[in-house]
């Protein structure tokens, strides 16, 4: 009875690992119910090397620096020690915690609105007992500091650049120069009407805007409907 239920296992294991594959082979059903997850390899999609801390820092006129995230009073950490906005990796809500932690705090004007991301390798989270088990250099950690996005002192988006993980994926494609070729050889191809053609090819103009008629609105060119 033990052998069966062991074949029945090992079966019942290699038909849902099979099953995975010609999922994914045949890209086919693979969110079809939410137990094709158990079926599909996509449980660590996600899954990064580096761990990520965001920084929210405000700047006074005066060049003075004012860090705006955690807030000065008692902040919610869902799970931890670590604030919310840990947990927003796209950055939906950095603008609204730096302009409620403005909002209810004493301070000089403030110009500009930073979101510094701090990044290192996650195997400097071991223990020192784990660490020297597993390495035989010493655990010399450091972060490494990415600009993120830039905002003005009403919240209004100045700069926003990609992460510190997409920005290393970017620096070694263009770093790389047979990448760099193909990525010219893949450009799209933009077809122009004939007929259309000359205007792409005149010399520009300098335009002047044209005179008020004593209406409050300029009377500039609509563009056409075609």
């Amino acid at each position: 009875m033990k052998r069966w239920l062991a074949k029945l296992t090992i079966g019942t294991y290699l038909t849902a690992l099979a099953l995975g594959i010609g999922s994914h082979a045949m890209n086919f059903g693979t969110g079809a119910h939410p137990a094709m997850y158990y079926f599909i390899w996509d449980m660590f999609c996600g899954w990064s090397a580096h761990e990520v801390r965001y920084h929210i820092v405000g700047e006074g006129e005066s060049g003075q620096h004012y860090r705006l995230s955690p807030a000065p009073w008692s902040t919610f950490a869902p799970y931890g020690d670590l604030e919310r906005a840990q947990y927003d990796a796209l950055g939906n809500s950095y603008i609204k915690i730096a302009m409620n932690t403005l909002r209810h705090t004493d301070h000089e004007p403030i110009a500009r609105i930073f979101v510094i991301e701090e990044a290192w390798p996650k195997k400097y989270n071991l223990p020192e007992n784990l660490w020297a088990a597993r390495f035989d250099e010493p655990k010399d950690a450091h972060s490494y500091f990415h600009l993120k996005s830039i905002y003005d002192g009403e919240g209004g988006l100045i700069q926003f650049n990609p992460d510190y993980v997409t920005t290393l994926q970017q620096l070694a494609i263009t770093n790389n120069p047979r990448l760099r070729a193909d990525s010219l050889r893949g450009r799209p191809f933009f077809a122009v009407d004939p007929a259309h053609r000359g205007a792409y090819l005149m010399e520009p103009q300098s335009v002047s805007p044209p005179e008020s008629s004593g209406s409050n609105e300029p009377q500039w060119n609509r563009p056409s409907a075609n």
